[in-house]
């Protein structure tokens, strides 16, 4: 049977799943199943619900062979479509960090939160209706819970530095991290010969480097062959991975704390932060092999790096910013 392009088999029962969201090739969904039991890592927006039903039935999998529904954060690209798919999965429970399980139950603040950056018509176009889920499906993760899937084991630990309500999910059965927004971005337009490219994100206002720093490092101690990004699929050579992206979110925050220093909290600050983030994320992928031209980068990253400014400028603006 030939696979829809958006699904991709990962190996050791895990499969990523193409949200859509934004396009191609930018927004992953997981599916893992273990002795016919099933389980959603994030789930994109809640246009995504069709491919993600559509991934049980290429698995030959029913509505109650799923277990589990767990967002590594609250963020509507992870968990907009929670609520759909609980909809469509009555047997499933969502497990979610603690401090956003509120959101799930009632996603009203999520959305006027969102309605006042992206307005009406882009959230109807991207993110649609959100939809609460039962307070009695919805449970919190704890720092260090292990819940199972059949009987592989999936542990569950805080992850704080992108968001406050965050926590990545440890598959010890193909020895990767889930890792929503935590372990940063990896685009495949910037794969070389050297493989993958990857930098931090710090949208959109929870950001903070020494957290993120910590929790960069926590994933780090328990040796992973692999990494489930959310943004975007699963990257390996992950020593080399972390490496990167530690060293250039020290130099994101060298950078920010100097252009703060010279602009304080105006508009050319903003602009400033764009183009120094831009000129930092071209050089990285310059000693990458990466032969992209400026304009192209630029292009590929252009959401990115206004969503990273923003997101330093709170937390400059933010009193205890190196506390």
């Amino acid at each position: 049977m030939d696979l829809p392009h958006w699904f991709q088999p990962l190996g050791g029962g895990v499969h990523a799943i193409d949200t859509g969201f934004q396009g191609d090739d930018f927004d992953a969904a997981y599916l893992i199943v273990d002795g016919g039991r099933a389980a959603f890592v994030d789930t994109g927006t809640a246009f995504a619900l069709p491919r993600l039903l559509r991934a049980l039935d290429l698995l030959g999998l029913s509505a109650q062979a799923v277990d589990w529904i767990i967002p590594t954060h609250v963020h509507l690209d992870h968990a907009g479509g929670v609520g759909p798919l609980a909809r469509a999965l009555p047997y499933a429970q969502v497990l979610v960090h603690p401090r956003g399980a509120r959101h799930m139950i009632d996603p009203s603040a999520l959305y006027q939160g969102a309605l006042a950056d992206y307005g009406a018509e882009e959230m109807e176009r991207s993110y649609g209706q959100l939809v609460g889920v039962a307070a009695e499906r919805v449970g919190s993760s704890a720092d260090g819970m292990t819940v199972h899937l059949d009987d592989r084991p999936l542990l569950l630990i805080d992850t704080p530095g992108h968001a406050k309500h965050h926590h990545c999910i440890w598959d010890a059965t193909s020895r990767g991290w889930f890792t929503g927004d935590t372990f940063g971005l990896s685009y495949r337009e910037f794969d070389t010969d050297r493989g993958a490219w990857i930098f931090p994100t710090s949208t959109p206002v929870q950001f903070e480097p020494e957290a993120l720093r910590h929790s960069v490092e926590r994933l780090l101690s328990h040796q992973p062959s692999r990494m489930y990004l959310t943004h975007y699929s699963q990257v390996e050579d992950v020593p080399r991975l972390g490496q990167l992206l530690l060293d250039l979110l020290e130099r994101t925050v060298t950078l920010s704390q100097d252009l703060h220093q010279q602009h304080g909290a105006t508009p050319q600050r903003h602009q400033a932060l764009k183009e120094g983030l831009l000129h930092l994320y071209v050089h990285s992928l310059r000693e990458h092999g990466c032969t992209l031209s400026v304009q192209e980068v630029s292009q590929a990253l252009a959401l990115d790096i206004e969503l990273n400014a923003q997101g330093i400028a709170v937390w400059l603006d933010r009193p205890a910013k190196n506390s």
